[in-house]
């Protein structure tokens, strides 16, 4: 397969998050409630999903562009004593779902990345954050996979490979920080 080919395909794929952009909003608004009212937001995901997750965490203590307060941000994947302890001594498809229970508080948001949507302790800490009473957001590839009916609200990336799908969260990931930064920039420090 040659690169051009390669850059044809994301570029189908970044046209088609347009298509997103209603969706997009949705979580924006939400997210934006949950931070003005100073409740977090927790990411999760498995492998690449597992970075993302940390990498959108980052932007959100952090900052993405602009100075900013810190909005309060969890990846649920960065601790190595909790994810081999919990997969040791229970299971690892509720890995995501005890550090939930721990965190995890009425108001909160959860987004969990999953390119094909039927990821085992995805699908798991969703469910355990909607019992809580968190507001959950699944982050998929074009099925939606399981988490399309069971997340409150689901953004499909328009593709079937995981590389691209992987590449539509970042994408969306920081149009939400972008987003966030220019809603948040006037708010004295």
């Amino acid at each position: 397969m040659s690169f051009k080919a390669t850059v044809l395909r994301h570029q189908a794929m970044v046209e088609g998050l347009t298509a997103l952009e209603p969706k997009i909003a949705e979580l924006v608004a939400k997210v934006q409630e949950a931070v003005a009212n100073d409740h977090k937001v927790l990411f999760f995901g498995n492998g690449g999903s597992a970075a993302d997750a940390q990498h959108l965490a980052a932007e959100f203590v952090v900052r993405y562009k602009q100075h900013r307060r810190a909005f309060g941000a969890i990846a649920l994947t960065t601790d190595t004593s909790i994810l081999t302890a919990h997969g040791n001594d229970y299971d690892f498809s509720t890995v995501f779902d005890r550090q939930i229970e721990a965190l995890a508080r009425p108001g909160d948001i959860i987004i969990g990345l999953s390119t094909s949507g039927n990821s085992a302790n995805v699908i798991n800490g969703i469910n355990s954050a909607r019992t809580i009473g968190c507001w959950t957001c699944a982050f998929t590839g074009a099925s939606g996979g399981q988490l399309l009916n069971l997340a409150d609200h689901c953004i499909q990336v328009p593709a079937d490979e995981t590389a691209r799908i992987q590449e539509g969260h970042i994408i969306i990931g920081h149009w939400l920080c972008e987003a966030l930064d220019m809603i948040f920039a006037d708010e004295s420090l």
